[in-house]
Formats: C-alpha cells, structure tokens, sequence
C-alpha cells in the first residue's frame, strides 16, 4: 500500500487531486471512508484544533489506522490548521501522517521563521511526516457567511505570489504549500469568489512542492478542475460536511420523532455526508 507522500506523487503525475475531509464525530469518518473506499481512491482525514481536542487525536489516529490496516486502504491523518508548536508536538506523538501549521496571518518573515521551527522540529522526531505551510490569510471557520470574513481579502496584491511562495519553500522546507488565491474558508451565501487559476499554475512552479487548496466548499466545480489542471494535489473540504450532517441530523429526527437509540437516526447523517464526499471525490479524480 502507498504511504501519503506516494499517493501525492501519483496524483500530481496522474492530474488529479486528494480529498481532505475534516471530521468531529465517527459519523463523518464512517461517511468518508465508505464513499473513498467505494471509489477506490486514497483519502485524508483531517482534524482542527477544535476538533482534535474533542475527538481526542491518540482516540482519532487508532481509528484511522485501524482502517488502513483491516482494510489495506491508503486513508490518512491530518493535522490540520495547528497554530502553535505546543499542538505540533500533541500531533506527532498523537502519531498523525501530516501537519499544516499554519502561521499564515502573520508577516512572511514571521512566518517563515516560525515555519522553519516547526519543520527542523518534525524533522528531529519523525521525518516520516509530511509538513504543509500557509502562506496567506483566507480565514479560519467552516460555516456559511452572509458576505466576505472579517480580516479576509482577495484582492490581487493580497494574494500570494510566486516569488513568496519559491522563496517561503526554500528557507522552511515544507514538503507542502497551502497559497491563498481566492478561496477562502467557508461558504459565502451569494457566491464564493473565483480562483486565480493562472496564479496557481505560476506558483506551482514557482514553489516547485506539491500545492494544497484550502476552502474548497463553494468553490465552482469548473474552478475546481481548472485548479487541479494547474497544480493542486489535495483539496479540503469541512463546511459542505457540516451542513450535510446537520441535514441528516435533522432528517433522522424528523423521520423518527421518537427515537432515542443514536443509531437508528444516525444512518441518514451518514448518507447524506457520504454523497456529498462522493461527488466532491469523482469531480477531483476524472479517472475514477
């Protein structure tokens, strides 16, 4: 079975992209894997700080290493959006496959410096995991918003370039790169914002790593396309989750008003999270 940076390499040759799912709950784990295993493509199950805390990571990572190993399946572990070299450290002992800090709010001298940290770090205590930089600010919650997030901006000179990102890869290492490029976290009510798709096309080859594109619920699935056919190799997605969990939740006690027992109203949040899963995985892998 591929390890995730094998299943990376492939997707880049192949010009396809990896679904990243976020996940609070066995719900959406039972959801993603059943529509990943389905399909047949590797998959990335990811985790928040938020998230992580509630699950608990040591809990979460013998899950997914559970079904890796009964199932033969290349489905991995994320850690995603770490903020600080203290949750760093909780997830390589947790023993998760990869690790987004992101510093991307920050200065770009501050964040490579506090990047380059974090990598010689990981490097020390298991240069097995896969380390991913933020370069850019897009935001920090999964939810729907009625217009742009406070702080967030797509103007042209507010996003990344493909001189930051050669030289943000260069002085910290990381094996991937998350630009901003017009996604932002969340879905905006009347519209999520275009990517810059030839921009991302100029920074992977500026940056000369594999490229991640964060805030993917909303985005168009012509962008979506174009984005992969430019040089992204992993695409999150949380927000469409959530909202498909909550539909199911809510279906699942509509249909059963009086049922107490979790897993006879659970099943429909899990349908609903699986279909959306699936669709997201066929549009990103055109060889499926």
């Amino acid at each position: 079975m591929v390890n995730l940076r094998e299943a990376i390499k492939s997707a880049e040759q192949k010009k396809v992209a990896i679904g990243h799912f976020n996940i609070s709950d066995l719900v959406a784990l039972k959801a993603i894997f059943e529509a990943a295993q389905e399909l047949n493509v590797p998959i990335i199950i990811g985790t928040s700080e938020g998230e992580a805390n509630f699950v608990d990571r040591e809990q979460v990572v013998a899950l997914v290493k559970s079904l890796r190993q009964e199932h033969n399946f290349p489905i991995f572990l994320n850690s995603d959006h770490t903020h600080s070299i203290e949750e760093v450290r909780k997830a390589v002992t947790a023993g998760y496959d990869a690790i987004l800090f992101d510093a991307g709010k920050l200065p770009l001298e501050e964040n490579i410096k506090n990047t380059k940290e974090v990598v010689e770090y990981i490097r020390s205590v298991n240069p097995n995991v896969l380390i991913e930089g933020e370069l850019g600010y897009i935001g920090v919650s999964s939810k729907v918003y009625e217009g742009m997030p406070e702080g967030v901006s797509i103007k042209p000179e507010d996003l990344t370039t493909p001189e930051q990102a050669a030289r943000f890869v260069k002085e910290t290492g990381v094996d991937l790169l998350a630009p901003a490029v017009g996604n932002i976290h969340g879905i905006i009510a009347g519209g999520n914002p275009k990517l810059d798709i030839e921009k991302i096309r100029k920074i992977r080859e500026a940056a000369g790593v594999p490229l991640v594109l964060h805030g993917g619920s909303g985005i168009s699935d012509e962008d979506f396309s174009a984005a992969i056919d430019a040089g992204i190799s992993i695409i999150h997605i949380n927000t469409e989750i959530r909202l498909a969990w909550r539909k199911g939740i809510e279906e699942g006690l509509k249909d059963n008003p009086q049922e107490i027992a979790p897993y006879k109203i659970l099943p429909e949040a899990v349908e609903e999270i699986r279909k959306v899963v699936a669709q997201r995985l066929k549009l990103f892998d055109k060889l499926i």
